[in-house]
Protein backbone atom coordinates (compact mmCIF):
# COMPACT_ATOMS: atom_id res chain seq x y z
CA UNK A 1 0.00 0.00 0.00
CA UNK A 2 2.97 2.34 0.64
CA UNK A 3 4.46 1.51 -2.88
CA UNK A 4 0.89 2.53 -4.06
CA UNK A 5 0.77 5.61 -2.32
CA UNK A 6 4.37 6.93 -3.68
CA UNK A 7 3.09 5.82 -7.14
CA UNK A 8 -0.11 8.17 -6.86
CA UNK A 9 1.98 10.97 -5.37
CA UNK A 10 4.50 10.81 -8.19
CA UNK A 11 1.53 10.79 -10.75
CA UNK A 12 0.22 13.55 -9.24
CA UNK A 13 3.45 15.29 -9.23
CA UNK A 14 3.94 14.37 -12.84
CA UNK A 15 0.51 15.53 -13.91
CA UNK A 16 0.56 18.94 -12.27
CA UNK A 17 4.17 19.57 -13.81
CA UNK A 18 2.86 18.74 -16.97
CA UNK A 19 -0.33 21.01 -16.41
CA UNK A 20 2.17 23.85 -15.08
CA UNK A 21 4.62 23.23 -18.09
CA UNK A 22 1.61 23.49 -20.90
CA UNK A 23 0.42 26.46 -19.26
CA UNK A 24 4.03 27.97 -19.27
CA UNK A 25 4.86 26.88 -23.11
CA UNK A 26 0.75 28.62 -23.93
CA UNK A 27 2.60 31.90 -22.18
CA UNK A 28 6.26 32.16 -24.10
CA UNK A 29 4.29 31.67 -27.40
CA UNK A 30 1.82 34.19 -26.84
CA UNK A 31 4.16 36.33 -25.72
CA UNK A 32 6.80 35.66 -28.72
CA UNK A 33 3.93 36.09 -30.78
CA UNK A 34 2.89 39.68 -29.39
CA UNK A 35 6.88 40.68 -29.38
CA UNK A 36 6.95 39.66 -32.94
CA UNK A 37 4.06 41.05 -34.23
CA UNK A 38 4.81 44.77 -32.30
CA UNK A 39 8.15 45.62 -33.92
CA UNK A 40 8.69 49.13 -32.61
CA UNK A 41 11.11 51.48 -33.95
CA UNK A 42 12.86 52.87 -31.59
CA UNK A 43 15.96 55.59 -32.56
CA UNK A 44 18.05 57.83 -30.65
CA UNK A 45 19.25 61.78 -30.84
CA UNK A 46 22.06 63.55 -29.65
CA UNK A 47 20.40 67.10 -29.14
CA UNK A 48 23.77 68.92 -27.51
CA UNK A 49 25.98 67.53 -30.76
CA UNK A 50 22.52 69.14 -32.72
CA UNK A 51 22.65 72.32 -31.04
CA UNK A 52 26.75 72.78 -31.41
CA UNK A 53 26.92 71.03 -35.02
CA UNK A 54 23.87 72.87 -36.97
CA UNK A 55 24.22 75.89 -38.85
CA UNK A 56 22.09 77.55 -36.55
CA UNK A 57 23.82 76.61 -33.35
CA UNK A 58 26.83 77.19 -34.39
CA UNK A 59 25.99 81.02 -35.16
CA UNK A 60 24.58 81.12 -31.46
CA UNK A 61 27.48 79.32 -30.58
CA UNK A 62 29.80 82.34 -32.52
CA UNK A 63 27.09 84.79 -31.63
CA UNK A 64 28.12 83.87 -27.30
CA UNK A 65 31.68 84.03 -28.18
CA UNK A 66 31.93 87.08 -29.36
CA UNK A 67 29.72 88.53 -26.57
CA UNK A 68 32.16 86.56 -23.82
CA UNK A 69 35.13 87.89 -25.62
CA UNK A 70 33.79 91.66 -25.54
CA UNK A 71 32.75 91.18 -21.71
CA UNK A 72 36.25 89.66 -21.05
CA UNK A 73 38.40 92.45 -22.78
CA UNK A 74 36.24 94.98 -21.14
CA UNK A 75 36.80 93.68 -17.26
CA UNK A 76 40.60 92.82 -18.25
CA UNK A 77 40.94 96.84 -18.23
CA UNK A 78 38.74 97.00 -15.62
CA UNK A 79 40.99 95.17 -13.45
CA UNK A 80 43.98 95.67 -14.46
CA UNK A 81 42.79 99.57 -13.26
CA UNK A 82 41.77 98.54 -10.01
CA UNK A 83 44.99 96.43 -9.07
CA UNK A 84 47.39 99.14 -10.17
CA UNK A 85 45.16 100.91 -7.64
CA UNK A 86 45.50 98.67 -5.24
CA UNK A 87 49.23 98.67 -5.83
CA UNK A 88 49.64 102.18 -5.74
CA UNK A 89 47.41 101.85 -2.09
CA UNK A 90 50.25 99.41 -0.69
CA UNK A 91 52.67 101.99 -1.69
CA UNK A 92 51.23 104.62 -0.14
CA UNK A 93 50.32 102.74 3.21
CA UNK A 94 53.38 103.81 5.23
CA UNK A 95 53.36 107.83 4.07
CA UNK A 96 49.54 108.09 4.72
CA UNK A 97 47.38 108.74 7.57
CA UNK A 98 45.87 106.01 8.98
CA UNK A 99 42.07 107.20 8.34
CA UNK A 100 42.99 108.60 5.00
CA UNK A 101 44.18 105.00 4.37
CA UNK A 102 41.32 102.90 5.44
CA UNK A 103 38.95 105.53 3.71
CA UNK A 104 40.73 104.44 0.19
CA UNK A 105 40.99 100.99 1.77
CA UNK A 106 37.10 101.31 1.64
CA UNK A 107 36.79 102.71 -1.73
CA UNK A 108 38.86 100.21 -3.43
CA UNK A 109 36.98 97.65 -1.69
CA UNK A 110 33.48 99.13 -2.63
CA UNK A 111 35.07 99.52 -5.97
CA UNK A 112 36.22 95.65 -6.14
CA UNK A 113 32.53 94.77 -5.11
CA UNK A 114 31.26 96.63 -8.29
CA UNK A 115 33.03 94.84 -10.40
CA UNK A 116 32.65 91.66 -9.31
CA UNK A 117 28.93 92.45 -9.41
CA UNK A 118 29.26 93.61 -12.67
CA UNK A 119 30.89 90.93 -14.05
CA UNK A 120 28.42 88.74 -12.58
CA UNK A 121 25.38 90.39 -13.81
CA UNK A 122 27.13 89.78 -17.41
CA UNK A 123 27.74 86.71 -17.21
CA UNK A 124 24.54 86.07 -16.16
CA UNK A 125 23.22 88.04 -19.67
CA UNK A 126 25.13 85.61 -21.33
CA UNK A 127 24.08 82.88 -19.95
CA UNK A 128 20.09 83.99 -20.16
CA UNK A 129 20.45 85.08 -24.12
CA UNK A 130 22.19 81.20 -24.58
CA UNK A 131 19.29 79.96 -22.66
CA UNK A 132 16.36 81.80 -24.45
CA UNK A 133 18.33 81.34 -28.00
CA UNK A 134 18.47 77.06 -27.38
CA UNK A 135 14.88 77.26 -26.28
CA UNK A 136 14.15 79.06 -30.17
CA UNK A 137 16.39 76.35 -31.61
CA UNK A 138 14.60 73.44 -29.96
CA UNK A 139 10.93 75.33 -30.69
CA UNK A 140 12.41 74.79 -34.04
CA UNK A 141 13.74 71.44 -33.79
CA UNK A 142 10.56 69.64 -32.48
CA UNK A 143 8.28 70.05 -35.67
CA UNK A 144 11.49 68.63 -37.59
CA UNK A 145 12.32 65.41 -35.32
CA UNK A 146 7.91 65.10 -35.47
CA UNK A 147 7.77 65.32 -38.59
CA UNK A 148 10.75 62.73 -39.19
CA UNK A 149 9.99 60.14 -36.82
CA UNK A 150 6.00 59.95 -38.58
CA UNK A 151 7.70 59.91 -41.91
CA UNK A 152 10.02 56.89 -40.64
CA UNK A 153 7.41 55.03 -38.77
CA UNK A 154 9.18 55.50 -35.66
CA UNK A 155 7.47 54.60 -32.79
CA UNK A 156 10.01 56.20 -29.57
CA UNK A 157 13.19 58.38 -29.57
CA UNK A 158 15.16 58.43 -26.67
CA UNK A 159 17.73 60.89 -25.79
CA UNK A 160 22.03 59.26 -26.68
CA UNK A 161 22.17 60.43 -23.23
CA UNK A 162 20.40 57.82 -21.27
CA UNK A 163 21.99 55.17 -23.83
CA UNK A 164 24.81 53.30 -22.53
CA UNK A 165 25.50 51.09 -25.82
CA UNK A 166 23.26 51.00 -29.35
CA UNK A 167 23.88 50.08 -32.55
CA UNK A 168 25.28 53.51 -34.99
CA UNK A 169 21.99 52.48 -37.49
CA UNK A 170 19.22 53.84 -34.70
CA UNK A 171 21.20 56.94 -34.54
CA UNK A 172 18.94 59.54 -36.27
CA UNK A 173 21.19 63.10 -35.12
CA UNK A 174 22.41 63.53 -38.57
CA UNK A 175 19.42 63.05 -40.51
CA UNK A 176 18.05 65.29 -38.00
CA UNK A 177 21.35 68.08 -38.53
CA UNK A 178 21.08 68.30 -42.26
CA UNK A 179 16.88 68.71 -41.80
CA UNK A 180 17.48 71.29 -39.58
CA UNK A 181 20.73 72.90 -41.52
CA UNK A 182 17.90 72.64 -44.48
CA UNK A 183 14.44 74.25 -42.85
CA UNK A 184 16.34 76.77 -40.74
CA UNK A 185 19.32 78.82 -42.15
CA UNK A 186 19.25 81.36 -39.05
CA UNK A 187 17.68 82.99 -36.36
CA UNK A 188 17.72 86.98 -34.90
CA UNK A 189 20.07 86.83 -31.83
Amino acid sequence: MRTQIKQNLLDLGLVHLFKMSKYYLITLLLLKLFISSASAEIVYIDINFILNSSDVGKSLNKHINEIMAKNNEKYKIVEEEIIKKEKSLIAQQNILDKNEFQKKLNTLSDEIKKFRADKKESQDEVNNIKITNTKKIIKLLNPIIKNYVNDNSISLVIPKKNIIIGKKNLDITNKIVELLNIQVKNINF
